[in-house]
């Protein structure tokens, strides 16, 4: 038996560390962190997958599968938040009375070693904010580590590691793991109704992020978008410095101003205080980039970043994978993907794509859990009704099972311009059939939509 506490546990390189849930993305960057650092990592996890065997090419053992057995010899279980207390390898590890860690905890005593911390968090633009953040800090020719929530080109990957200065890190709600993380920086980009599996409502949601805020110390600083209403509330009463950004909200410290669109690539002035910085480019299209690209100014100015640094920074920033990532063309269609799973961020994405000036727009659409499913279906309709046609695959279960009783065919039937298609060569065959010269078609969601379009697109030869 290992005794230790949270932090004393992680101090001696030799121990065995075992993962359960190993594969997902932010599991796979902190077994390849404490890979780096000397720990003795292994893991487990229910299927193979491309960060599976990334980890094992440095020599990280994944056992696929989850079995008692995977914990014995390890002196230290970590697992996520999606992992329950019935799982055998952590009933297991309690049984064996080894110390089992939240991933969160373990980023949290991580982030203790850095001297600035950024944490972005937000129900919206997590990942694209970090990856904005992460540009900037590259191009200023700081040495940041760096946690992301999906493949980062500059990075060349969700990781990026260093063990001193600077730390920047996508921070999320989801079961309260961001209040386990240490920022310095704490950026609250927006706050909407999700993962009502686990919030009772909106103000247990806002109360959640009240409760990140005041994770900074004394001397930190709170960004927060000041355009959106549920976000000035979660900054409301805590004694610490909140530096406010927005495009409409004239009291923001931070401002974009005199925002012009060139075939959706937002230009606008940076303003602080009134004063205008310096002119930004972005090269990621819709206003929604102009909110996360303030964020991430707002978080380098904190840092004595150069103007000049954020904003070649911000420019050369192109998109992560699966943020309107282009695919390629069908038959004189242009296909993309967005991981877009919330109706907020479908209606921002399709608004964007609107303006682009297609003639059509296809939305294949993937449905993320059952809870949200149910909880938000108007907005869903609502959001997807901004696309011509909508086809909708079955509903991605996730970390769940269906005993609600709610399908996407529940959507379909309250849209005139949507069909319900569970299989997804079907699906892929349907778009091929729909597809027309002019057409941008999208496919959505946080699950394996994107396979449709890879369907479409590797099918083109074989007449899919």
């Amino acid at each position: 038996m290992l005794s230790c506490d949270k932090s004393s546990c992680f101090s001696d390189i030799n121990r065995v560390v075992h993962f359960v849930g190993i594969g997902g993305v932010s599991m796979s960057a902190l077994a390849e962190v404490l890979n780096f650092r000397g720990f003795r990592v292994k893991g487990s996890d229910i299927r193979e997958s491309e960060n599976t065997n990334r980890l094992e090419k440095i020599g990280i053992r994944v056992n696929i599968g989850h079995y008692a057995n995977n914990v014995e010899g390890s002196d230290i279980v970590i697992r996520n938040s999606a992992i329950p207390d019935t799982n055998p390898e952590i009933v297991r590890a309690r049984e064996l009375s080894l110390p089992v860690f939240e991933r969160a905890e373990v980023w949290g005593i991580l982030m203790s070693e850095y001297e600035n911390v950024i944490c972005v968090s937000g129900t919206h633009g997590k990942t694209t904010t970090t990856s904005m953040c992460t540009h900037i800090a590259i191009e200023s020719r700081l040495n940041p580590q760096v946690m992301v929530g999906a493949h980062l080109p500059i990075i060349g990957g969700a990781l990026r590691v260093a063990q001193s200065g600077l730390f920047i890190a996508e921070a999320c709600e989801y079961c309260n793991s961001f209040l386990n993380f240490k920022p310095t920086i704490a950026v609250i980009l927006n706050i909407d109704r999700d993962h009502l599996d686990f919030f009772s409502g909106i103000e247990d949601i806002i109360k959640s992020f009240n409760e990140f805020a005041r994770k900074t110390p004394q001397d930190g600083v709170v960004i927060v978008n000041a355009d959106d209403e549920n976000s000035l509330k979660a900054v409301s009463g805590i004694n610490r410095k909140v530096l406010k950004f927005a495009v409409n909200n004239g009291d923001a410290e931070i401002r974009a101003e005199n925002i012009v669109y060139h075939g959706g690539y937002p230009k606008y002035s940076l303003c602080m205080n009134g004063e205008k910085l310096i002119d930004i480019k972005l090269s990621v299209r819709g206003v929604h980039n102009v909110y996360n690209s303030l964020a991430a100014a707002a978080a380098s100015l904190c840092l004595g970043i150069s103007k000049k640094s954020i904003a070649a920074g911000l420019n050369k920033f192109t998109g992560v994978k699966r943020r309107f990532e282009y695919k390629g063309t069908y038959r004189g269609a242009e296909v993309y993907d967005d991981y877009a799973h919330h109706p907020s961020e479908i209606a921002e994405t399709l608004k964007t794509a609107a303006e682009i000036g297609f003639k059509r727009i296809i939305a294949a659409f993937q449905p993320h859990t059952y809870t949200r499913t149910a909880a938000l279906l108007d907005e869903f309709v609502s959001a997807l009704g901004l696309a011509d046609i909508v086809l909708l695959a079955d509903i991605y279960a996730a970390r769940e099972k269906n005993t609600i009783g709610v399908s996407s065919a529940d959507i379909a039937e309250r849209m005139p311009n949507a069909e319900y298609i569970p299989d997804m060569s079907k699906l892929a065959r349907r778009i091929g059939e729909l597809a027309r010269d002019g057409d941008l078609i999208i496919t959505m969601g946080a699950g394996d939509i994107y396979r449709a379009g890879e369907i479409l697109l590797g099918g083109v030869k074989e007449g899919v």
